[in-house]
């Protein structure tokens, strides 16, 4: 839970962020996050998830 919630903030923040400083359009943001509650609702969307999931502990288990 409290990763998918990281992840849907710092999704978040990057759209933010293009539509200040690179000329995304709201209309864009707007059919992407459509998008992403229609592909959520999908056959798909387990395997999204653990990709997602996957990456996070690939991520998680660098050492620096």
């Amino acid at each position: 839970m409290i990763l998918s919630i990281s992840g849907v903030v710092l999704l978040g923040v990057i759209v933010f962020l293009f539509f200040r400083k690179d000329g995304l359009k709201l209309s864009h943001a707007l059919v992407s996050a459509l998008f992403g509650f229609y592909l959520a609702s999908s056959a798909i969307a387990p395997s999204i998830k653990a990709g997602g999931a996957s990456l996070a502990n690939l991520l998680g288990g660098i050492k620096i």
